[in-house]
């Protein structure tokens, strides 16, 4: 049997083996679907803070992560954060000042050694896969709250509004804190997105962009004068 050949055969097992594992890594899917759906929901309407993990407590976006946090934990909505450092870590925080539900969603990260010490212990939850964990967000979530953060914050926030836009969800608030932090992405989404076309003008209503607490629980509020507080699907 020549070299060629050889490799052949190398490359055929291997790829059978990797379909092998492939079937068997269903079942620690749907192990994180059901424990994320059953601690889920038994939590009640919360709204997730999302954000850099980089940031450092004496930064003035965590300060205002956490007094977000704490404002809408007072009037009675719980917090989901993805679990880390950071604005995470403040608005778990703030959820702990508030004295409502404070849920980390963990994922193991570069920037996110371990979980914070501001989530509650039965609703410290870890996850192997990001689209598991994305979809215990968008599932549980009343409202998405946006900090300035990077990649990992883009993508949830993209991510959210496609499935709006989309109808693969109902329609919940996305709201951006931090006006000179977001207006650059925004002016670029009017100026070129909304003018070629790959957008429409109709589709940044679902964004709101604040600089206070108050314009966040006010948004949070008036939307549901008009819709129920419940899982989004």
């Amino acid at each position: 049997m020549n070299k060629e050949r050889l490799n052949r055969d190398f490359k055929h097992k291997t790829w059978n083996e990797i379909k092998t594992k492939d079937s068997w890594q269903l079942f620690k899917i749907m192990s994180e679907f059901v424990n994320g759906f059953e601690k889920m929901s038994r939590i009640g309407p919360c709204v997730t803070i999302f954000g850099s993990a980089r940031m450092k407590p004496d930064n003035k976006y965590y300060q205002l992560a956490t007094t977000i946090g704490k404002e809408l934990s007072v009037n009675g909505y719980g917090i989901i954060t993805g679990g880390g450092p950071g604005i995470m870590e403040a608005g778990n925080k703030g959820a702990k000042l508030g004295g409502a539900p404070s849920v980390g969603l963990n994922i193991a990260l570069p920037f996110e050694a371990s979980s914070n010490p501001f989530i509650d212990d039965d609703k410290n939850i870890d996850f192997d896969y990001f689209f598991v964990r994305k979809v215990m967000f968008v599932k549980y979530s009343q409202a998405f709250v946006v900090m300035p953060g990077g990649m990992g914050t883009l993508d949830e926030l993209f991510e959210a509004i496609t499935l709006i836009q989309t109808k693969k969800m109902d329609l919940f608030p996305i709201i951006l804190v931090g006006t000179s932090f977001w207006s650059g992405l925004m002016n670029w989404i009017r100026e070129t997105l909304v003018k070629e076309g790959t957008i429409s003008e109709i589709d940044l209503e679902l964004i709101s962009v604040v600089d206070s607490p108050k314009e966040i629980l006010q948004i949070i509020d008036q939307f549901y004068e008009n819709y129920l507080l419940k899982p989004n699907f």
